[in-house]
């Protein structure tokens, strides 16, 4: 039977939680419209760049599967409540945020609100719908709400940015947090079932620092080769406490993270593809919203309208999974909707955007249509893989392989753009040793450089940062189609057990 008695306030319910989940979402892509009026306003680095974007997955990625756990324990609309009180304060902090510094400082705020909505909302999902049927139609409405809101990210951001400054981004959030609230607190019962055990505020920690310590020294192994000795002790570092925090859980009776979940492919399947995707994805939209204002001179508001088939798609991607995952089983939808999504990317990466015709829009609809219909198959077999008391545990882990991968994908593709672009930049005659190394370090870099320059010398720099740009387009796409195609490839045989069809 179902936790909760008002059964007829199930859709309710959703319809609350998913206007609680939509600002966390947009939050995640909202930023890559806004990176040249941000990077020009607070003249940003890249380095600060990237971890102004950066810390608000990654830090998720560290506190989701805490206050998931935490939600089980204590009960999902306490944590909930919490979170989207802490969620609308950050998001004021950071729309007036002076500095780079105090933008990532608010962002990590924002990051800790985050991490307690998302697994409360996939916990209610779970223990609100006990029908089946009722649940696929459910989660594929979850579903549209975080593909279309990661994809509606870059259009609500240029739409402000056309009017407003940088900081708007953050402020829309505050009036959709004030009134989510009292829906929240009305409609969501105030009894509920918990799971017992204890939540250990120094094992979760130990989880956080673990994985924050990991990301971070990757990042920094990565990203400058000459800090390998401080960067690769600090990886080594993460691993370990890692490997700490996995064995106290195995040891306890009553764990924190029941460990056991990865042994069921389902859900083994449905994390790697959350992980891998998501960082793909994420990948290829900051490198499109900065290539189609940089490089082609559209505004943010125009960027956004370009890259919308991705966010219409997607938003009927969610309740398609639901309905194909019963009629052909999860495993044929999750490949089918990866190996495609991994061939729009390919044809992408070949196809030229100042020109793009009918073709290119229809290429990004199709992507956005296949990673919506693939990733909301792989929560319904996560979530279908768990009793209602482990609904929180569940949906945390799931959230927190969304959060790892965007912020490892931002991470990884940054690094590689950086990468192509500081070897390709052709440097402009007689500039400074000290502004030509910055200039180099990215694009955003080069046009802040280019403000303090005369007006050849800024002309041929831009130019030369647009070529150098470019570079490195069919790269990064085609790096990502093959991380998808390879993904494919896993999903099928981690599913080959999965569930057929109903007759």
């Amino acid at each position: 039977m179902s936790p909760f008695p008002a059964i007829p306030r199930r859709w309710l319910i959703l319809l609350a939680v998913m206007l609680a989940f939509l600002p966390v979402v947009i939050d995640m892509t909202i930023l890559h419209i806004a990176v040249p009026s941000l990077t020009l306003a607070l003249d940003a680095s890249a380095t600060q760049v990237l971890w102004i974007i950066d810390i608000y997955p990654l830090l998720m990625a560290g506190l989701l599967v805490p206050m998931g756990t935490l939600a089980d324990r204590i009960g999902h609309r306490r944590v909930l409540l919490t979170g989207l009180g802490i969620f609308g304060t950050a998001s004021l902090l950071a729309a007036f945020a002076p500095t780079p510094a105090t933008l990532i400082a608010t962002r990590a705020l924002l990051a800790l609100g985050g991490s307690m909505i998302m697994p409360c909302v996939l916990g209610i999902i779970r223990r609100t719908f006990e029908d089946e049927d009722e649940r696929a139609l459910a989660l594929g409405l979850w579903g549209t709400v975080g593909a279309a809101g990661a994809a509606l990210g870059p259009l609500i951001g240029g739409a402000l940015l056309e009017h407003f400054w940088w900081g708007s981004a953050f402020l829309i959030n505050v009036p959709i947090m004030l009134s989510v609230l009292p829906l929240v607190y009305v409609l969501l019962p105030r009894r509920e079932a918990t799971t017992p055990g204890t939540w250990t505020p120094l094992q979760a920690l130990l989880l956080i620092a673990a994985i924050l310590a990991l990301v971070y020294g990757i990042k920094a192994t990565l990203g400058q080769t000459q800090a390998l000795t401080i960067a690769l002790p600090v990886a080594l570092s993460g691993l370990g406490l890692l490997v700490l925090f996995v064995r106290l859980q195995l040891r306890t009776t009553r764990p924190m993270l029941d460990l056991t979940l990865f042994s069921r492919p389902a859900i083994l399947a449905g994390i790697i593809m959350a992980t891998l995707a998501s960082g793909a994805l994420a990948g290829v939209e900051l490198t499109l919203a900065q290539e189609l204002q940089y490089v082609l001179g559209k505004t943010p508001l125009e960027a956004g309208i370009f890259m919308l088939p991705i966010m219409v798609a997607a938003a009927l991607g969610g309740p398609v999974a639901g309905y194909l995952s019963q009629l052909c089983g999860l495993r044929t939808v999750a490949v089918l909707s990866l190996a495609i999504a991994a061939a729009a990317l390919a044809c992408l990466a070949f196809s030229d955007f100042a020109h793009p015709g009918l073709t290119v829009p229809l290429l990004l609809a199709l992507l956005g249509l296949a990673l919506s219909i693939g990733l909301t198959a792989s929560s319904i077999a996560i979530m279908s893989s768990v009793a209602p008391s482990q609904g929180g545990a569940a949906g945390s882990l799931e959230a927190t392989a969304y959060e790892f991968g965007s912020g490892l994908g931002i991470t990884l593709f940054g690094v590689l753009l950086s990468g192509v672009y500081r070897h390709t930049l052709v440097q402009v005659p007689d500039l400074p040793p000290a502004q030509a190394e910055r200039a180099a370090r990215s694009i955003g870099d080069s046009y802040v450089i280019a403000r303090d320059l005369a007006a050849p010398q800024a002309k041929a720099l831009i130019e030369a940062a647009k070529a150098a740009f470019s570079a490195s387009h069919s790269l990064v796409l085609m790096t990502a189609a093959a991380l998808l195609a390879a993904l494919a490839l896993l999903v099928c045989h981690l599913l080959r057990s999965a569930s057929t069809p109903r007759g």
